[in-house]
């Protein structure tokens, strides 16, 4: 057939090099139509036949490989085969014709593989594997040497050179490529560190202020960590930083199965006194510090007539004050606590007094990490509290309101009067 365009082509009455260009054009163009005719009955016939298999299919590998357009990047074979089988059709250009052939072959081979790394990554990521070893970023880096193998072959086919020679080139400009693909390698590196050390997991709850991040891992990639925070924005942070720079992981906590409460009232220190025989015995009907006060009161009751204390003076020897009996209390209400984890610290200390008063901190974990469920038992403990505290005679610390003033105010004009 070639013979017989080339023959015509030197009947128009052209000159030699003019029709041996039109007679290639037309060859060229003969060839691509053939190509291109392929490459549209394959995808019509193909891929509808390749779909109706996987919609009858039961298993969910097949899908995968659907939903990533695995079978897709198969079609670019046909026009490659068929270009490489015509390219004898040509004089002088079979050579360069055949090349384009096969770095079409190549190019095909590189989008095939790209894809079925994409779903080995989905496949794995719903193994239980994946929250712990997350491997996109290795396959990043896979895809990152596959390409730049498959350019320096394509570039060798076009070229008519060795490949290995073209590595070589590539092995004299090692400093520039490790310049380009510097935050490349950084990543890879970082990728390799926090999955090896566990440092970072998907799914954990992270916070790096530096980053304004305060949520849920989401991916870690090659390149970058996704962190979905908790008012839905996403912060995306470069992976070496994640090496680099520090950061709060709270994942401990969770497998800790308790949720720390850390949170301090203030007691008006004005309202802290010694204990009566009155205030005892109200405190007595109090169920959980009925034993403590017993056990308690006899103690000091011991220790003071060991000592000979003379008890005239309410500074001398051992008494109970009311903010101690309180803190007692709060203790034994902790201990008690259904929703409060017995297997880790509980306390309930004082600390440093202050301008405001003096500061008494509930140091517990809850057994529960669930958010919602730990900010209701926090809110809970503290409604306890505050509700509480009158009874031990003890006033909390809050700065003057107007309504104070003007409650103040008007003690102050009824006094006056009276």
């Amino acid at each position: 057939m070639s013979d017989w365009v080339y023959r015509l082509m030197d009947n128009t009455g052209l000159s030699q090099t003019a029709s041996d260009y039109l007679a290639t054009a037309v060859c060229v163009l003969v060839i691509a139509l053939l190509s291109g005719a392929a490459y549209r009955l394959f995808k019509g016939v193909f891929l509808k036949l390749i779909f109706n298999i996987i919609s009858r299919s039961s298993t969910r590998l097949d899908d995968v490989f659907q939903e990533h357009r695995v079978f897709d990047q198969l079609l670019i074979f046909v026009p490659a085969l068929i270009i490489y089988l015509l390219s004898p059709l040509l004089k002088d250009g079979q050579n360069w014709l055949a090349r384009l052939a096969v770095c079409m072959i190549i190019f095909g081979i590189l989008r095939t593989a790209d894809k079925c790394l994409g779903v080995a990554d989905t496949l794995y990521r719903k193994t239980e594997a994946s929250r712990t070893r997350p491997i996109k970023g290795f396959l990043q880096v896979i895809k990152i040497a596959v390409y730049v193998l498959g350019i320096i072959v394509m570039v060798g086919v076009i070229l008519n050179r060795s490949p290995a020679l073209l590595l070589g080139g590539v092995g004299a400009a090692s400093a520039v490529l490790l310049l380009v693909f510097q935050n490349t390698i950084l990543g890879f590196v970082a990728s390799i560190q926090l999955t090896e050390n566990k440092m970072l997991r998907i799914g954990d709850w992270i916070e790096m202020p530096a980053h304004n991040a305060d949520g849920e891992v989401k991916e870690i990639t090659l390149y970058t960590v996704k962190v979905e925070n908790w008012d839905k924005t996403v912060t995306t942070i470069p992976t070496y930083s994640m090496i680099s720079e520090s950061f709060k992981n709270w994942r401990s906590m969770t497998e800790a199965g308790g949720r720390r409460i850390k949170r301090s009232f203030l007691i008006d220190t004005t309202s802290i006194r010694f204990c009566t025989k009155e205030m005892l015995d109200q405190y007595r009907k109090i169920q959980y510090i009925h034993r403590y006060l017993h056990e308690k009161t006899a103690e000091i009751r011991a220790y003071n007539e060991h000592n000979r204390i003379n008890l005239s003076s309410l500074v001398n020897g051992r008494r109970l004050t009311n903010v101690g009996t309180f803190r007692a209390y709060l203790r034994a209400y902790l201990k008690h606590h259904p929703q409060i984890h017995q297997g880790m610290t509980i306390l309930v200390r004082q600390l440093a007094p202050c301008e405001s008063g003096l500061p008494v901190e509930i140091y517990a974990f809850t057994s529960t990490t669930d958010w919602n469920t730990y900010e209701s038992i926090q809110a809970d403990i503290f409604d306890h509290i505050l509700s509480v505290a009158p009874l031990f005679d003890l006033r909390l610390y809050q700065k003057p309101t107007g309504h104070d003033l003007i409650h103040g105010i008007e003690l102050w004009k009824h006094e006056k009067n009276s």
